[in-house]
């Protein structure tokens, strides 16, 4: 047995400050920016008149270089590596802080009027470059925006702004109304709603709980020109398409998200863990196929190979399956015995308890630099998730690792199973490689392509994202990913943001 509140115990991400933005561990050893931006292409400088205007309608407004460089860091390995050659990702733009959403609708009218590019930005935790200002412009920093507007108990809704952060958000919930959202991604007190809403995040207990797309009730939109639109409201409706899932994970390129009302949960009374282990990941993935497809839904459900079992739980010849549910004690039981018979006939039953502790202890270790590398050094580490059909996720599985394995410099391919659905799961891959400085932009962007190559041979039962979103990263594989479908999507753009000044160069979209 496991105590109800472990699954959702309190972050603990090393040194951050807590409702704010919290730099990457590289910016701190940073001593000296570089005059060359490595990632910006034709910055838009903002007029000085409309700077003016600008300083009228926002709280604060910075344009020093410096302050540029430093408010739009992200957690990208790309940024960093650009970063650290010398090169930060952007140099230019006027930084907008704002703290009211009229404030967002003005700014955005004055930045239609003049094509100003605009890129939102709040936690900048995103892994992607989503939130690079690579034309300049206007940042609008959204982190003002982090009021907890309402809660309301029959139906279980939360009403908040989108600039609130994660641990705040859960905080409030769980101390005032005792619910919660069951949404933990790995940047949970990092990041904000409006972050999770804008990639399509999923937290750790999604099995049980949904991606962020499942729980988002209503949306309040600022549009390019300005307008406010508010979208949803409802259970379900049959009033056309649902148009709220436009802009769930567009990435602040079709508009800004200001407020959302969002889906609670009653805070758990039980909670209990199985665990397992497999001769081969494709025996794991089989065995969570079947958990899924008999109507189970553990809260975790995540299945790491051989390499990370070894990393995660000193367990290396074997694939170890964690099983953990919480919620009503009828429920959890019930749901665990299930798995529990269906686990036995190909795994071995492993210490629950203490793998489970030691997965809420360092289930982030496998994103981590590996002791001993500066933050100058040649040590590269990324991660990238994919989502498939269960019938050929042990061959991408297989061919992914390979793909990451045969490229020179690397130190590793591995991956886990994280989360789980009726009909296939996401696969979380961790890249790592150590070679020289100077070539690991190349070692980086030959991984990539390597690997979405193996994906996009199998794009009618994959997708190239499952949760980190698309940002500038995944940007030249979404039109092959998507095929005659991203032409819908660019049409769309088109009709929203005719001027394409929301986040610009983004999704795959066109820089200018």
């Amino acid at each position: 047995m496991i105590s109800k509140d472990a699954i959702a115990r309190g972050y603990n991400h090393g040194d951050y400050v807590v409702g704010a933005p919290t730099p990457p561990a590289y910016a701190r050893s940073m001593t000296e920016i570089g005059k060359t931006a490595g990632l910006a292409r034709d910055p838009v400088i903002v007029p000085k008149p409309v700077l003016a205007q600008l300083e009228a309608i926002a709280d604060r407004v910075q344009t020093a270089r410096e302050d540029i460089v430093t408010q739009t860091r992200d957690w990208w390995s790309g940024t960093r590596i650009s970063e650290t050659s010398g090169r930060p990702a952007v140099t230019e733009g006027a930084f907008v802080r704002v703290s009211r959403v009229e404030q967002v609708q003005e700014i955005m009218k004055l930045a239609f009027a003049h094509a100003i590019p605009v890129t939102a930005s709040a936690g900048r935790s995103n892994v992607t470059g989503a939130a690079l200002p690579l034309r300049g412009g206007i940042i609008l920093d959204l982190c003002g925006l982090n009021r907890f507007i309402g809660f309301d108990a029959g139906s279980q809704l939360a009403e908040v702004e989108a600039g609130i952060f994660g641990d705040v958000f859960e905080t409030v919930l769980q101390r005032e109304h005792g619910v919660t959202m069951g949404h933990w991604p790995s940047s949970f007190g990092i990041s904000t709603v409006g972050g999770w809403i804008a990639c399509r995040g999923a937290g750790q207990l999604s099995t049980r709980y949904g991606k962020i797309e499942d729980m988002v009730h209503t949306l309040d939109v600022v549009l390019a020109d300005g307008r406010l639109v508010t979208l949803g409201g409802y259970p379900r409706a049959a009033t056309g398409p649902d148009l709220k899932q436009i802009f769930i994970g567009s990435e602040g390129t079709l508009g800004i998200i200001v407020r959302a009302r969002l889906r609670t949960h009653r805070l758990p009374d039980h909670a209990s863990a199985l665990c397992f282990g497999f001769q081969s990941f494709a025996a794991g993935l089989e065995a969570c196929r079947r958990i899924m497809q008999a109507g189970a839904t553990p809260a975790v459900l995540r299945l790491y190979d051989a390499l990370e079992s070894g990393i995660q739980f000193d367990r290396p010849g074997t694939n170890v399956l964690l099983i953990a549910d919480e919620g009503p004690e009828p429920i959890v039981s019930t749901c665990l015995e299930l798995c529990r018979s269906i686990c036995e006939e190909e795994g071995e039953t492993l210490p629950a308890e203490a793998i489970f502790e030691r997965w809420l202890d360092t289930r982030y270790a496998t994103e981590k630099p590996a002791e001993g590398f500066t933050q100058t050094s040649g040590f590269v580490a990324d991660t990238l998730e994919m989502a498939g059909s269960w019938g050929c996720l042990p061959q991408i599985y297989d061919e992914v690792v390979a793909a990451i394995n045969e490229v020179p410099g690397t130190l590793a391919g591995s991956a886990h199973q994280s989360h789980a659905y009726l009909e296939g799961a996401c696969v979380y891959f961790s890249l790592r490689a150590d070679i020289p400085p100077a070539h690991r932009e190349e070692w980086y962007r030959t991984v990539w392509k390597s690997v979405n190559d193996v994906l996009l041979r199998y794009r009618r039962d994959v997708t190239i994202s499952h949760h980190h979103g698309v940002g500038l990263l995944r940007g030249p594989y979404m039109e092959p990913a998507l095929g005659e479908g991203f032409e819908v999507l660019r049409t769309i753009k088109k009709a929203l943001d005719p001027r394409n000044i929301l986040n610009p160069g983004k999704m795959g979209f066109s820089l200018s």
